[in-house]
């Protein structure tokens, strides 16, 4: 695997090695190992699975304190951009944004750490996303920013007319008014 760094420290593009030919492929998606020796030691606990249609936005999520969660993300079906937000007060990319395409045919994955609000928007028809967590979901702890928060000014690759979110989204907050690390 190849572990390629983003203009935020931490925050880590993973692309396995693929081997195709006349059956299908293979590829090890994750390696505890190799994945320590290049990103750190981090104790995934659970997986999670969504499915979205076009123009679904999901985010920008986190959760606040001790609850907070490192993931592990990529599509197994599907395109995606993903977003991962610098909420580290004290980081010098505070406030800024990473948007990687996640995708089943280039197969990546990305890592977010702790401090970090994520979200990701559906290019395809269809997409299924996966996601490692080091930490059980909190609601209590669950926190959201505005996915248009202009503060952030994130640039969607779609029209804001053809975004799907849902009710709990459109009430994120600022990034100003938000708990951060």
């Amino acid at each position: 695997m190849e572990y390629i760094e983003t203009d935020i420290k931490d925050v880590i593009i993973v692309q396995p090695k693929v081997f195709n030919d006349d059956r299908g492929y293979f590829f090890e998606s994750w390696k505890k190992d190799d994945f320590e020796k290049h990103v750190g030691q981090v104790d995934f606990i659970q997986e999670n699975e969504s499915k979205s249609s076009y123009g679904v936005l999901r985010g920008l999520h986190y959760q606040k304190g001790e609850a907070s969660q490192a993931k592990l993300v990529r599509v197994v079906k599907g395109r995606v951009v993903d977003v991962a937000v610098d909420l580290r007060r004290e980081s010098p990319t505070f406030g800024h944004y990473v948007m990687v395409e996640l995708s089943d045919e280039n197969k990546r994955q990305l890592f977010i750490p702790r401090g970090f609000a994520h979200g990701f928007l559906v290019l395809s028809d269809e997409a299924v996303f996966t996601y490692k967590v080091d930490n059980v979901y909190a609601p209590a702890a669950e926190a959201s920013i505005r996915f248009d928060d202009p503060d952030i000014n994130i640039v969607w690759p779609i029209d804001m007319s053809e975004v799907k979110t849902s009710p709990k989204d459109m009430k994120g907050v600022a990034l100003a008014d938000a708990e951060c690390f």
